[in-house]
């Protein structure tokens, strides 16, 4: 079977797309893929000073590249709902939004602006917050998508939702919170899909995993983390495939999980993989979704 690669994207021009962390990272890598193949591009990133200079070098080597900047705070609700808004005014559509933003295994547990452990805060909260308040955008759309990263790490270090303690107060561990947050974060889509798929909506949901892949995520992690990545991890150019594939191929899914197979899914071409069985528990996929509702006070509107 051939491996698919940007060579396997047709034009986007007059295609719409969001990425959150648009300034580093596999962000980037989808962001300079997409305007390149034509595509109108908002980067929503953190740091408006970081964002302009991604912006700048893009456009260097993509001259006739649109880009937008916008400036977005996932561990912030109050940015999350500021953001929306000023998205609204600008923009009446929008084909593909890509939840890409996250951070990874801080040694000490952090915070978000409203007090949440910020792995579960950020990857899953901010976003889940964030798809809700553009879903009007997206429905008015026709065969809008909606794009979650997640993450191998769930599968294979048997990650589980802590009920009893969500926010990791009790002897926190970065790898175990950012694992809670990527399984929240494929909870979060299959019941999204589920949700739409009954509302009959033709806005589909779909899966990445970038891979173990080098980028800014790893910056705040361990002395051994640094030097797997260095070791092990593959080139953007390869992370960005998985979440550029879930985005654009006509032939995807809703509910399937793209990303590598090689070397227990950190490395290779993006292909369909298996969603890891806790991610399949309908039960928790309805009993995190009420949860987020409650936290985030996001209340989706299907009708």
């Amino acid at each position: 079977m051939k491996n698919w690669t940007t060579n396997d994207i047709p034009s986007q021009k007059g295609k719409t797309f969001l990425i959150t962390g648009a300034n580093s990272g596999t962000g980037f890598g989808t962001t300079k893929a997409l305007v390149e193949k034509g595509a109108n591009v908002i980067m929503a990133v953190r740091n408006l000073e970081k964002g302009k200079a991604a912006r700048a070098k893009i456009l260097k080597e993509v001259p006739n590249a649109i880009i937008d900047l916008m400036q977005l705070d996932l561990a912030d609700l109050a940015s999350v709902d500021q953001f929306s808004e000023e998205f609204a005014a600008k923009y009446k559509k929008l084909d593909v939004l890509i939840n890409n933003a996250g951070i990874a295994m801080p040694n000490e547990r952090t915070e978000t602006k409203q007090g949440f452990e910020s792995h579960f805060g950020t990857n899953h909260l901010g976003h889940f917050a964030l798809t809700g308040k553009l879903l009007p955008i997206l429905k008015a759309t026709p065969h809008a998508r909606i794009v979650v990263v997640a993450s191998f790490v769930p599968k294979y270090s048997k990650s589980v939702i802590k009920w009893d303690d969500l926010q990791h107060t009790q002897n926190f561990d970065g790898m175990t919170a950012y694992g809670q947050s990527k399984l929240a974060n494929i909870l979060f889509a299959l019941e999204l899909g589920d949700r739409l798929k009954k509302s009959n909506s033709e806005i589909i949901t779909v899966l990445a995993n970038p891979g173990f892949t080098k980028s800014g995520i790893q910056a705040d992690m361990s002395l051994m983390i640094k030097i797997l990545t260095y070791l092990i991890a593959q080139r953007v150019d390869m992370g960005m495939l998985p979440i550029l594939r879930a985005a654009i191929d006509p032939t995807v899914k809703s509910g399937e999980f793209y990303g590598p197979l090689k070397m227990r899914e950190m490395r290779g071409y993006p292909e369909l993989t298996q969603i890891p069985q806790q991610g399949l528990v309908k039960a928790d996929q309805q009993r995190l979704w009420e949860i987020s509702e409650q936290m985030t006070q996001t209340f989706y509107n299907f009708k």
